[in-house]
């Protein structure tokens, strides 16, 4: 990457930051036993315990109110983050459904890539038999990157299959 897009310092090449896994809990938010579930499941996906999300106002057309739980969020760092992403491009992207790589348009213009993942049971800590409560989730990666152009490249040499 170095000598394609031409930085004279090792430092100015772009790196992942940190990934976020998010998930929305609200079609659940009355069955407590399922929202425990969706807990722990990502606890197991990701190795740390995910923090609520709190609504910010009250929409009567989704019956919120202010500060009630609406999802589950984790931040990854650092050696944790990694081994996610080694897991996620080893073993759960090519294990979903129909999967043909990642979209170009999965990355946006400042270089981070953002992923939906329709069902959790793709992960191999999560077994098929005990689960009870299927749902989704979006995992963003964060880059160093200033273009489009440099985290595609990026994440193509990272490993990421993402299609030509």
């Amino acid at each position: 990457m170095k000598e394609k897009f031409g930085y004279k310092n090792d430092l100015a090449v772009p790196k992942i930051t940190k990934a976020t896994i998010n998930t929305g809990i609200g079609r659940f938010r009355e069955n407590k036993k399922a929202v425990d579930d969706i807990e722990n499941s990502l606890k197991l996906i990701a190795g740390q315990k995910p923090v609520f999300t709190m609504t910010k106002k009250a929409i009567a057309n989704f019956k919120t109110r202010k500060g009630l739980p609406i999802g589950l969020k984790i931040v990854l760092r650092g050696k944790r983050m990694y081994d996610f992403l080694e897991k996620l491009v080893g073993f759960a992207i090519p294990r979903s459904r129909d999967f043909r790589g990642l979209e170009i348009k999965s990355v946006d213009q400042g270089g981070n890539l953002t992923i939906g993942i329709k069902e959790h049971i793709i992960f191999p800590e999560i077994s098929h038999e005990e689960v009870q409560t299927i749902f989704g989730l979006e995992i963003c990666i964060s880059t160093t990157a200033k273009t489009k152009e440099e985290g595609l490249e990026l994440f193509r040499l990272l490993g990421f299959p993402i299609k030509k």
